[in-house]
């Protein structure tokens, strides 16, 4: 069995995403602690957490990476009908918690969360802190479909998504892309592929087209993008 390397929590430092493992696809490290400043560094070379209750911390950059280009996205006849009927409210960040709630809720496959408590806690204050953001559908009061992510940069990294009613979540999608697009960003990251996230036009890139959109795009020099007034 191939070793990882073991982060502490007293430094902050990644391997290279290049030496992330094949099998399973991506897995990069473990250790470290979910601290803002090292979640920053984590997205920023095209690294993110996922892990379970019971198990340490583990960092993940898969090959190829899914991606959504906020110009390019597909949106199809049914859901363009959907967005027509204009009975729903788009808001963001004016329920960060609500929204990673109903994310955590359990699927009908049966399959546990990984949005642990912990993780939780680790988002909320990266969203005080302003740069966790979320995208909300509110219908007659109810919040009936999101996604939260973090905005770094020209760079939006999704986390996950939920719907209370159909087309929730694509309306979410449909909306935070038109908002990157208005406000100049690379792409919308969405990490793992789907066949959902492929009705929604997002294409799989491998990992130096990835990563070159990040050192021009999600760069500490690179101004955050996502509080710029919109045109």
């Amino acid at each position: 069995m191939v070793a990882i390397p073991w982060l502490p929590e007293d430094e902050i430092w990644f391997p290279p995403p290049e030496q992330a493992l094949r099998e399973p696809d991506g897995l990069l490290a473990a250790g470290g602690d979910l601290s803002p400043a090292r979640l920053l560094q984590a997205y920023r070379q095209g690294i993110f957490p996922w892990f379970s209750d019971g198990e340490p911390i583990l960092w993940w950059s898969p090959e190829p990476r899914c991606v959504i280009y906020p110009a390019q996205q597909h949106i199809s006849r049914s859901l363009k009908r959907r967005l027509r009927k204009q009975d729903y409210q788009v808001r963001y960040d004016t329920a960060f918690a609500a929204v990673m709630s109903a994310c955590a809720e359990p699927r009908g496959d049966g399959a546990g969360t990984w949005i642990t408590a912990e993780m939780r806690a680790a988002y909320q204050r990266l969203h005080q802190l302003g740069h966790a953001h979320s995208v909300e559908i509110w219908r007659q009061g109810r919040l009936i479909g999101g996604l939260y992510g973090i905005a770094i940069g020209r760079i939006f990294f999704g986390e996950s998504m939920f719907s209370a009613e159909p087309n929730g979540s694509k309306l979410a999608i449909t909306h935070l892309c038109q908002r990157l697009h208005q406000q100049g960003y690379y792409l919308l990251d969405c990490q793992v592929y789907s066949d959902h996230l492929a009705s929604l036009g997002a294409v799989c890139i491998s990992r130096p087209v990835f990563l070159d959109a990040l050192n021009r795009g999600a760069a500490p020099t690179i101004q955050d993008y996502w509080y710029r007034q919109q045109n």
